[in-house]
């Protein structure tokens, strides 16, 4: 089993009275409420994170692309990805990802991620997401009747871009080139691994399958809530005729391990509790633009988890919302986190993995507005005492084809400090 550490870089002072004064987190909300300077402290804290994941042995950091937002501040995960290329030694990147419908042309994509591979040593993963309705359709004004297919292009684009024996026309239907030529190619032949984070739609779980794709679902709301989506995204693999392989698929999961279950609780309450209500408090006019959802996906009642969260989100606006939902206990009785000491967070993620059959856990342990502490309090803990219980899940029968393949370690160049260490 694959473990990846998930980072989304929240804005971490939002006022307590947000949610009552203001209508969303995302697209619209007020710039006024953005400090520069607390800002650069927190995207070194953040980063000083997920060093500090890789160093304790985590397989994975995990970067993401989003917004006009305080939910996860990276409108740019290729910067973020870089520093981590250049200051991790062994840990894979991923990135996941770049919303492809919004770059023009998208050979940009081909050309970054390729350096990203090659300054990592082949340690990229290639994270294609379609991109959130907030992001896509109103922060950056795409159709969203067009969304998709401006996806789909873009994708054959990098991949023909990145594997094309020499320059080529490219005459599409939104891209329009001559003498395409991304020169640097991918460490990784033919490409790096290709993970797509979604959400829940029936054509994006067929498509995976069919391009031998890893599908990564990315649920704010737990295992409990996940089942439906991941036994989805099964069906749909055995129907096309592919192997139930568990290291196809990603999960995301927000945890939280201390010596007790009181202790966890205790510790990480307020981190979630400003999570949950601050960083999800989504408008639902955002949320939902037709023609964003197929009607197939329409038609299988695959809802939003967006959408859900803006819907609860706009009840605690109008002050409806039942208090006890909003709070840790809350979260916990729904199933959103997993919380405990280190044998029963092992043993809750085993019974999730089997369950969903997922092989590659990407985990939440930076939420809300934790600080650099407890987050790598949290950290440390998981590594430590949580994750060898179950390193070896899985793969006992299967082998995982969607991991990076870097150089071996006499081909790689080292940054001078891990030189030093070495010697």
């Amino acid at each position: 089993m694959k473990f990846l550490w998930f980072h989304l870089m929240p804005y971490m002072g939002l006022p307590e009275n947000f949610t009552e004064k203001y209508r969303s987190v995302w697209v619209d909300i007020d710039r006024g409420l953005f400090d520069p300077v607390e800002a650069h402290r927190m995207y070194n804290d953040f980063l000083d994170e997920m060093e500090f994941a890789a160093e304790v042995g985590f397989d994975a950091v995990c970067v993401n692309e989003h917004h006009a937002n305080a939910y996860g501040m990276m409108p740019s995960p290729n910067i973020m990805a870089a520093t981590m290329a250049r200051r991790t030694k062994d840990a894979a990147i991923c990135v996941l990802g770049n919303s492809l419908a919004l770059y023009n042309p998208p050979i940009r994509v081909a050309e970054e991620m390729a350096l990203l591979d090659l300054i990592s040593g082949g340690r990229l993963i290639a994270g294609f997401p379609v991109g959130s309705p907030m992001d896509t359709c109103y922060a950056y004004s795409q159709n969203p009747n067009m969304v998709r297919d401006r996806y789909y292009e873009a994708h054959d684009l990098i991949m023909k871009a990145w594997q094309a024996d020499g320059p080529f026309d490219w005459n599409g239907r939104f891209n329009k080139m001559r003498n395409v030529n991304v020169w640097q190619r991918p460490v990784q032949e033919p490409h790096p691994p290709v993970w797509i984070p979604g959400g829940g739609s029936v054509e994006t779980w067929e498509w995976c399958a069919r391009r031998d794709y890893l599908y990564s679902y990315l649920s704010y709301f737990g295992y409990k809530m996940g089942r439906k989506t991941m036994a989805g995204y099964w069906e749909k693999v055995k129907e096309v005729g592919k192997d139930p392989n568990p290291f196809r698929a990603g999960f995301l999961q927000f945890v939280g391990v201390a010596e007790t279950r009181e202790e966890a609780i205790k510790l990480y309450r307020e981190p979630a509790e400003y999570f949950y209500n601050r960083c999800l408090h989504v408008d639902p006019r955002f949320t939902g633009p037709p023609g964003y959802l197929s009607e197939t996906s329409i038609r299988a009642n695959l809802g939003s988890q967006v959408a859900a969260a803006a819907n609860a989100a706009q009840d605690r606006y109008a002050g409806v919302l039942a208090t006890a939902a909003n709070t840790m206990e809350g979260f916990l009785e729904k199933g959103y986190m997993v919380i405990g000491s280190p044998d029963e967070v092992a043993a809750q993620l085993r019974e999730m993995a089997v369950e969903l059959n997922v092989g590659n856990l990407m985990v939440l342990l930076h939420y809300g507005n934790m600080k650099k502490d407890v987050a790598n309090y949290n950290t440390q803990m998981f590594a430590e005492k949580v994750a060898p219980q179950l390193r070896g899940l899985f793969e006992d029968k299967w082998e995982n084809h969607w991991w990076p393949k870097p150089l071996a370690a006499a081909e790689r160049a080292y940054p001078q400090p891990f030189l030093e260490a070495a010697e």
